[in-house]
C-alpha cells in the first residue's frame, strides 16, 4: 500500500487537450463505435453531426437543398446556407466550445448547442476538409485527425454555403462501412421533420411535403385503423393513428433531432394523449388500453434543449412537461372533434382493447389453475440455482437454453453448469404466433410454460435469466423452430429482444479428427481448413442434430468458449412488417420472393 501511495504523485496527473480527449474518450462524444451494422454506430453519428449544421441553416430559412454523397467511407455534405464566417472557419471546426449556436439572433432552434459536434468529426477523421463560400469569397482548410494541414482563401463563382468532406479514421473505427438502409433511414427522418427540405443523396432525391404525416404513412402502410391525424404549429408537431399491434410505437424529435430514447416530450405526449381520449370520450380508460397499437410521433422546437448526452438521444428538460401535456391534450381533442369518423374508430379500438383485456384476465386465471393442477413445477424446465436480478444487477451469468427434443436436452442437461444454466425443452415445433391474439399464449401449454419459465408475463422487469439462448439443430427444421420462437418473442414480448437478452447458440457442424487430434468446425470453410491441416488419415463427421453430440463433447460448446450470435433488431418499427412477410399467411407472395432470389450453385 505504501508503494502505491508513493507511485501516485504529481507526475501521474495528466491534462489532455480537447483533441486528445476526443480521440481517447471517443464514446463520450459519439456513443458506441461499432462497425456500421447498427444504425447507432459511430460513423452515422459523424454524418449526423455534419448534417445537423446543414439542416440548422434550412431551419433558419437559408438554403432549401442539401447534397450528400457517400463513396465507400468518404462522406461529402454541401449545403446552400449562409456559409461559416470565413475568418472563423478553422476555429469553428477545430476549437471546442466555438460556434454561433450560443447566439439566439443567429440560431433559434438548433440541435448543435455545445460547440462540439463538427470538432469531434474533425478529430475522429483520417481526412477532413471544410470549405465555406460567402459573397464570392471562399475559405478552405484541410485536417488529419484534427490537426490542420493547410489553409487557403480566394475568390470563387459559387453559391453561398458550406462543404464538408470527411473519412472516419480506421484507427478508431476499424473496418466500419456505411450501410445504405441506415443512411437512407436517417435522411428520411430529416425530411419528415423539415417539410420542403430537399436532400440529394447519391443521385436520389428525398423530400417530404406533409412532415410527420408522411412518416406515419410510411411506417404503418395498410395497418392503420384510421387515417393518421396531424397537428402542426411552429413549436409543436404531432401525428398518430392506431393499428392492430400489441405494442406502442413512438417517434420523438427535438429541433430536428431523433431522440431514440425519448425523454420529457415523449412522456408528455403519452400522458396528454391519455387525458385527451378520456376527456373526449368522457370515460376512464386505462393507459394500456388507450395506447395499445398506438403509433405516434411528436416533434418539438426548444430554444434551450437539455440532452442527457452528447449524442442527444434523450431530452431532459423537466420544466416543459406540464405545459406540453396540456398542449398535446388540447391538440388531440381538437383533432378528434374535427375528424369524427377517425375518432369513432379510435374509441371503438380502445373500448375493444379494454374488453379483451378483461376477458384475458379470465383466461389467465384458467391457465394458472390448469398449470397448478398439472404440477407445481414446470415439467419442461430444468432450472438452475442462480437467477437474474435486474435491480441489483446480479445473476448476469444466468442463462436459459431453449432446445428441441429430449435427446438434445439430455446432452445439454447432463453437461451444464447447474448453478447458472437452465434448460427448457420443446416437445415439437411451437405455435406460429404471427397474427395471433395474446390469449393464444394462455391456451397453448408450451408457450405458456415458456412464458412462466422466463417470468415475463407482465414485463421483462422480473426476467429470471439474463440470457435466453435458442439451441436448435442446424437443419431446416431447427431453423424453422428458431424463427417460430423469435416470432413468439417479437409478437408478444418485444422488449426481451430489444433489450438484448436473446441469443442463438452456434454449435459445430463438423468434427474433423485423427488419432492424435480433434477439431470442431462451424462452417464448411473451417472444415476444409481443418482437413488440410490434419493431413492424411483424417475422419470427418457431420453432426445432423444436437442429440448426436455426446455430453462430453457438448460441455465445451456451452462453456467458456461458447459461441453465441446476438439477436438484434436494426429498426424496431419494421418488426410487424417483417413478421407478416416471413411468417404470415401471404404464402404466394413469399414463394415468389424465394424464387426470385434463389441462388443456384452451378458447381454442383
Amino acid at each position: 500500500m505504501a508503494n502505491l501511495k508513493h507511485n501516485y504523485d504529481e507526475s501521474k496527473i495528466k491534462t489532455l487537450s480537447s483533441l486528445e480527449h476526443i480521440r481517447k474518450r471517443t464514446g463520450m462524444y459519439i456513443g458506441r463505435i461499432g462497425d456500421g451494422s447498427n444504425p447507432d454506430d459511430g460513423i452515422y453519428v459523424l454524418l449526423k453531426e455534419v448534417l445537423d449544421n446543414a439542416v440548422d441553416e434550412y431551419i433558419m430559412g437559408f438554403g432549401r437543398q442539401i447534397e450528400i454523397g457517400i463513396q465507400g467511407v468518404v462522406v461529402t455534405v454541401r449545403d446552400y446556407g449562409r456559409g461559416i464566417p470565413l475568418g472563423k472557419l478553422v476555429e469553428c471546426v477545430s476549437v471546442i466550445n466555438t460556434g454561433a449556436k450560443y447566439n439566439d439572433d443567429v440560431f433559434q432552434f438548433s440541435v448543435g448547442l455545445n460547440g462540439v459536434g463538427t470538432k469531434a468529426v474533425n478529430a475522429l477523421s483520417k481526412c477532413f476538409l471544410v470549405r465555406s463560400v460567402r459573397d464570392g469569397q471562399f475559405a478552405e482548410a484541410e485536417f488529419s485527425c484534427g490537426v490542420k494541414l493547410k489553409e487557403r482563401k480566394g475568390k470563387v463563382d459559387e453559391k453561398d454555403g458550406t462543404y464538408v468532406q470527411f473519412e472516419p479514421d480506421p484507427e478508431i473505427f476499424g473496418a466500419s462501412a456505411f450501410q445504405e438502409e441506415h443512411v437512407l433511414r436517417r435522411l428520411q427522418l430529416y425530411t419528415y421533420l423539415n417539410t420542403g427540405l430537399k436532400l440529394q443523396y447519391n443521385g436520389q432525391t428525398l423530400v417530404s411535403e406533409n412532415g410527420l404525416l408522411d412518416l406515419l404513412d410510411e411506417e404503418v402502410v395498410s395497418e392503420s385503423l384510421y387515417e393518421p391525424l396531424h397537428h402542426q404549429t411552429k413549436t409543436l408537431e404531432l401525428a398518430f393513428t392506431h393499428t392492430g399491434r400489441y405494442s406502442e410505437t413512438y417517434f420523438s424529435f427535438v429541433n430536428g433531432q431523433f431522440t431514440a430514447d425519448g425523454g420529457t416530450h415523449l412522456s408528455a405526449f403519452r400522458e396528454g394523449f391519455l387525458k385527451a381520449i378520456n376527456d373526449f370520450a368522457q370515460a376512464k380508460y386505462e393507459g394500456e388500453d388507450v395506447r395499445e397499437g398506438l403509433v405516434g410521433a411528436i416533434a418539438i422546437r426548444l430554444k434551450e434543449p437539455v440532452f442527457e448526452s452528447q449524442t442527444k438521444n434523450k431530452l431532459g428538460n423537466t420544466d416543459i412537461r406540464a405545459g406540453l401535456v396540456a398542449e398535446v391534450r388540447d391538440a388531440v381533442i381538437e383533432l378528434l372533434h374535427k375528424n369524427q369518423e377517425a375518432a369513432e374508430r379510435a374509441i371503438a379500438k380502445i373500448h375493444e382493447t379494454q374488453l379483451v383485456r378483461r376477458e384475458l384476465q379470465a383466461v389467465k386465471k384458467m391457465a394458472r389453475e390448469r398449470a397448478r393442477a398439472v404440477s407445481i413445477r414446470i415439467p419442461q424446465l430444468k432450472d438452475c440455482k442462480m437467477h437474474f436480478d435486474r435491480k441489483r444487477q446480479r445473476g448476469l451469468e444466468s442463462m436459459l437454453f431453449i432446445t428441441e427434443g429430449q435427446s438434445a436436452a439430455g446432452s445439454i442437461t447432463s453437461c451444464r453448469d447447474a448453478n447458472t444454466q437452465a434448460v427448457f425443452t420443446l416437445k415439437g415445433k411451437p405455435l406460429n404466433a404471427c397474427g395471433l391474439k395474446r390469449e393464444a399464449v394462455y391456451k397453448n401449454d408450451e408457450l405458456y410454460n415458456l412464458m412462466r419459465s422466463l417470468n415475463i408475463e407482465d414485463s421483462t422487469e422480473l426476467l429470471r435469466y439474463h440470457r435466453v439462448i435458442l439451441a436448435t439443430d442446424a437443419d431446416v427444421d431447427g431453423l424453422h423452430i428458431r424463427n417460430l420462437l423469435l416470432t413468439f418473442f417479437l409478437r408478444f414480448f418485444e422488449p426481451l429482444v430489444l433489450e438484448g437478452h436473446v441469443h442463438i447458440l452456434e454449435t459445430p457442424l463438423f468434427r474433423v479428427r485423427t488419432r492424435k487430434q480433434t477439431r470442431y468446425c462451424y462452417s464448411e470453410s473451417e472444415r476444409d481448413q481443418a482437413a488440410e491441416a490434419l493431413g492424411r488419415g483424417h475422419e470427418i463427421t457431420r453432426f445432423k442434430g444436437l442429440g448426436e453430440i455426446s455430453p462430453g463433447e457438448f460441455k465445451s460448446f456451452i462453456g467458456t468458449e461458447m459461441r453465441l450470435s446476438h439477436v438484434t433488431v436494426g429498426n424496431q418499427h419494421y418488426i410487424p412488417r417483417v413478421l407478416e412477410f416471413y411468417m404470415g399467411k401471404n404464402t404466394p407472395e413469399r414463394r415468389d420472393y424465394i424464387m426470385e432470389h434463389l441462388v443456384v450453385d452451378e458447381t454442383l
